[in-house]
């Protein structure tokens, strides 16, 4: 079975996210001013070759903490469905 996982790599909260504030302060600059604490991260999405929804999740869960988010400095989450 083919699974799709569509994966959100963010900034931990307690860290600051350099890129985030710069855009936050340039939504002032284009008259967007209730726009507020901007945090800026990747989407990942992937395709796994898998028996089951729960091997598939094990694999994108290692790929994870293996080699698309860093630990130290982001979390991760995602989501798994059949593809189709």
């Amino acid at each position: 079975m083919k699974f799709k996982a569509e994966i959100n790599v963010m900034p931990l909260k307690a860290l600051l996210d350099p890129q985030g504030k710069a855009v936050t302060g340039s939504m002032k600059n284009i008259g967007l001013q209730e726009i507020l604490n901007v945090r800026i991260g990747k989407h990942i999405s992937l395709e796994i070759e898998s028996t089951t929804k729960e091997a598939a999740q094990k694999k994108v869960e290692e790929a994870c903490k293996k080699l698309l988010a860093n630990p130290i400095m982001e979390y991760f989450e995602f989501t798994i469905e059949e593809s189709k």
